[in-house]
């Protein structure tokens, strides 16, 4: 589940910042250079860099933190693994003492 959550992040965070990246300058350049007409227009869909910015920060942080993620499910998989291992070799030594 983990594996095709972090390509579908990844996935997602890659197609979004493409337009995160062009929304930005132009609101920039829009507020600075543009008509009123245009500033008003715009006004209206102000958010939207906003809105693509939250949404890069927080795919972002996922995709930051997964190598962790992974690697302490990793660790936890193999203690109990172990764990396991020793219970069966302990059974078996009861078991071969009788």
């Amino acid at each position: 589940m983990t594996k095709k959550l972090s390509k579908w992040f990844r996935k997602f965070h890659r197609w979004i910042a493409v337009p995160t990246a062009l929304a930005i300058p132009a609101a920039l350049i829009i507020k600075l250079f543009g008509s009123e007409e245009l500033v008003a227009t715009w006004e209206r869909l102000d958010k939207v860099p906003s809105i693509l910015m939250l949404v890069m920060a927080l795919t972002g942080a996922y995709l930051f933190l997964l190598p962790y993620i992974v690697k302490s499910q990793r660790k936890k998989r193999s203690s109990e693994a172990k764990e396991g291992q020793k219970l069966g070799a302990a059974k078996l030594s009861i078991q071969e003492s009788k």
